[in-house]
């Protein structure tokens, strides 16, 4: 039985530069590294980047995805922190009534999203606890 991702991979053409990136622009541990591939922990889960060519989304009709979204406690800190990279964030903060995020693309053209979840109200927590 599954029950955690153990590690995601994501590809770049030039791997020092996406690890100083993802060290940097969002403060991930870096783990360790090998001649050609880098590691950083994120929450238990191994984050690995590879050379290789990041793979372009087929059909460009296709709804904007990230290929990993992160959760993080404060959007508006972790916002400041791509802006102090110069990170490009083309679509600026999105919302609805669940959730705050922010999408952008890594130096390899990965698209990550940074998500801050909202926290249940009082009373909603208890009417969908109601029998």
């Amino acid at each position: 039985m599954i029950t955690q991702f153990a590690v995601i991979t994501l590809w770049a053409e030039n791997v020092p530069a996406v690890a100083h990136f993802y060290r940097d622009a969002l403060a991930l541990p870096w783990l360790h590294h090998h001649a050609d591939r880098v590691h950083f922990d994120v929450g238990g889960v191994y984050l690995a980047i590879l050379p290789g060519k990041p793979s372009a989304q087929e059909d460009p009709r296709s709804p904007r995805f990230p290929v990993v979204a992160f959760k993080v406690k404060d959007l508006d800190e972790a916002l400041r922190r791509l802006q102090d990279q110069k990170v490009d964030t083309p679509w600026g903060v999105e919302e609805n009534e669940e959730a705050r995020w922010v999408m952008f693309y890594d130096p390899a053209g990965n698209l990550l999203e940074l998500v801050q979840f909202r926290e249940p109200s009082i009373n909603q927590t208890r009417s969908d606890h109601s029998v």
